[in-house]
């Protein structure tokens, strides 16, 4: 059975995150993991204190995830299984060990559009995660909900070495799961990122893709997130899917401080996919 993991610190923005992986997992038939990970917090002042013990911490963890999981099974009415796990740890780490033990169909996380300090604390752990996990990462913004579902989705893709690096069987596969519309987006200004093996690239992306019928836009930006959320939000995406690598499209087309802005500025739940 499908498995959607949730990763929550009971803030509102985590539970707008859950109740969207809430109608997630009603469409796709799977069950849900409420995971809240812990940390001990510690004084530093010339000896570090240890504020709080473990025990209570563990206590209180459990007991806020346990009636967490009774909200859920309320509101479901029991249709779907929800299943939980506290640990202590750092979250992006417990997170893999979590999601290598139990192979999960999405994580879904929320993230922080305010700016600041707010920011800075909420939104480094869903960072890490799309840094780090290989698992598809879905990053949903403040107020999102699912709605009617996922009906168009949106490919940002960069013609570079398309075979290797694009995880065609995974898009073909989400796109038939939610039977959706597939728009693959490029984006160049003036020609900029435009090579000779591009027209190779592209033709063999549409090869690899062609049973999930894509729709191809090359859109003329000069500012890579900003064309995608203008297309995303004229066209009424329902989901935005992106590959963070290191190389390519991290230090391209999503750099250091794009691949933040993407997450935070789109009002359009974005998935984030490894190769």
């Amino acid at each position: 059975m499908k498995t959607i993991i949730v990763p929550t610190d009971f803030s509102p923005i985590a539970g707008n995150a859950m109740r969207y992986a809430i109608d997630m997992a009603r469409a796709v038939k799977a069950s849900l993991l409420l995971l809240h990970v812990y940390q001990v917090p510690v004084s530093f002042t010339d000896t570090p204190i240890v504020l709080v013990s473990i025990e209570d911490l563990r206590k209180g963890a459990e007991e806020q995830i346990h009636r967490l999981k009774n909200e859920v099974e309320e509101q479901t009415a029991g249709e779907l299984k929800v299943y939980t796990e506290t640990r202590l740890g750092n979250v992006a780490d417990e997170l893999e060990n979590l999601c290598n033990k139990i192979s999960p169909f999405a994580v879904v996380m929320g993230t922080k559009g305010a700016s600041g300090m707010e920011r800075i604390l909420f939104g480094s752990n869903t960072l890490t995660a799309i840094r780090h996990l290989t698992w598809p990462v879905i990053c949903v913004p403040p107020g999102k909900t699912y709605g009617k579902g996922i009906k168009k989705i949106g490919f940002a893709c960069d013609f570079k070495d398309v075979v290797k690096t694009t995880p065609t069987h995974f898009i073909k596969d989400f796109v038939k799961e939610f039977n959706a519309e597939l728009d693959v987006l490029n984006v160049d200004f003036h020609n900029k990122h435009f090579k000779p093996e591009t027209p190779e690239q592209s033709a063999l992306l549409h090869t690899l893709l062609e049973e999930a019928k894509p729709v191809y836009h090359f859109l003329e930006h000069a500012d890579v997130e900003d064309g995608i959320n203008e297309f995303a939000e004229k066209n009424h995406l329902d989901l935005i899917i992106t590959i963070p690598k290191k190389h390519r499209l991290l230090d391209s087309v999503f750099k250091p401080s794009s691949s933040k802005q993407l997450v935070y500025q789109s009002h359009v739940p974005v998935m984030c996919v490894h190769e």
